[in-house]
């Protein structure tokens, strides 16, 4: 856990005399979004050659120049490279609290990489094929990612994996607190825990502890970052409850003595369902339940309208439409630490754009290439409705 920031940072007092330098920074860099015309171009390429010429008079040119062919997954691996740069970069020139809340970024994809050589190392797939695929913001060092696969798939394997590896991880006490919860509500010994549950309820569980760790957090650092960053965690908190309670529709986390139980713990204890409407969602047990739930909240009433109605966007692209908006809203405010996590979660949605629009041409697909939510665009639907009121 992190410790607890002194003073409020966000404000005009003394936030510019610690932070000035890197804010600015990270407000220049908004400047490397790909352009609505940019897009343009892109989605008008016949080959994948084409999108590589294009993307070189965008910011990506140093990145795609060294790819020999341009491929989906080699475009997504050199965008998430750079982005990992840029990241890098920033957190080097930053001071406290700045560099913690930094570093509570990158405690996600650290529980991501986990779960993935967890997964991996039960199924037996090779090592180097898992680390090929962890996300390089959340790497420990290469001795601690190689150990992560390598124990006993039995009880002791497990404790053994927890004791001498993860314990001594950034999000160990994630773990620590899982565990112990786990194994209260089995009222078993720790080292059975993680055998006995299912690998995404474990990682449904650390994201949770992520959640409200980083909100606490926030709150602690007072000023504008409490604020705007509060806002995103909650919806954060809440998309995540309300996935969790769609993907147990038709698995045994729906029955009725799990849902009061197992799946309500999943359940992040901040945001704006929490605490009446995630104890409403905890006796759910059809879509129309979960529909009739959400219609009593405003903010999510459209996008669950949008999966009932069956559209063509998906829930899914509903949630990042909805957060793409709330992110790009970060960067109106000054003085505040929410448009760093903004800018991260934002390239990461301008890089599925990009793997969704090279996948379409690569599969000949040019009537599904503009289903993608674009980054800071003046065709925004949020953006034209503004300007029609």
């Amino acid at each position: 856990m992190a410790s607890t920031p002194s003073g409020t940072h966000g404000g005009m007092a003394d936030f510019n005399i610690h932070h000035g330098f890197i804010e600015a920074l990270i407000r220049g860099m908004r400047s490397s979004f790909l352009a609505d015309s940019d897009y343009h171009h892109i989605t008008q390429c016949e080959t994948l050659e084409d999108v590589k010429l294009n993307m070189s008079e965008t910011d990506y040119a140093d990145a795609v120049s060294d790819l020999t062919v341009l491929t989906p997954s080699g475009l997504q691996s050199a965008a998430i490279n750079k982005l990992v740069t840029e990241f890098k970069y920033v957190r080097t020139q930053a001071v406290e609290p700045l560099a913690t809340f930094l570093d509570f970024i990158t405690y996600e994809y650290m529980i991501e990489n986990i779960m993935l050589l967890l997964k991996g190392a039960l199924s037996g797939r090779d090592i180097n094929e898992l680390l090929a695929q962890c996300h390089p913001l959340g790497m420990f060092k290469e001795s601690t990612m190689r150990s992560i696969p390598t124990f006993e798939a039995n009880a002791k394997g497990f404790a053994d994996l927890y004791q001498t590896v993860l314990v001594d991880t950034p999000v160990g006490p994630y773990f620590a607190m899982f565990l112990q919860e786990s194994s209260n509500a089995m009222g078993g010994e720790v080292r059975n825990v993680i055998e006995e549950v299912e690998i995404e309820i474990i990682k449904s569980s650390l994201i949770k502890y992520w959640i409200e760790d980083f909100y606490q957090y926030v709150q602690k650092l007072g000023g504008e970052t409490a604020e705007i960053m509060g806002d995103i965690l909650m919806v954060r908190a809440d998309t995540n409850a309300i996935n969790i309670t769609l993907n147990s529709f038709g698995t045994p986390l729906n029955e009725p003595v799990m849902r009061t139980s197992d799946r309500k713990r999943l359940y992040p204890a901040v945001g704006h369902l929490y605490p009446a409407g995630t104890h409403m969602l905890a006796d759910v047990s059809t879509e129309e339940e979960l529909g009739k739930v959400l219609d009593l909240f405003p903010q999510y009433t459209s996008i669950w309208s949008v999966h009932a109605a069956e559209a063509e966007m998906s829930i899914d692209d509903a949630f990042y439409e909805r957060d793409v908006q709330a992110l790009e809203l970060a960067f109106e405010s000054q003085m505040h630490f929410g448009c760093f996590y903004a800018y991260v979660k934002l390239k990461e949605q301008e890089i599925r754009n990009l793997v969704w629009i090279t996948e379409c041409i690569l599969q000949a697909q040019k009537d599904e290439i503009n289903k993608f939510v674009p980054v800071f665009s003046s065709h925004a639907p949020w953006r034209s409705s503004t300007k029609a009121r």
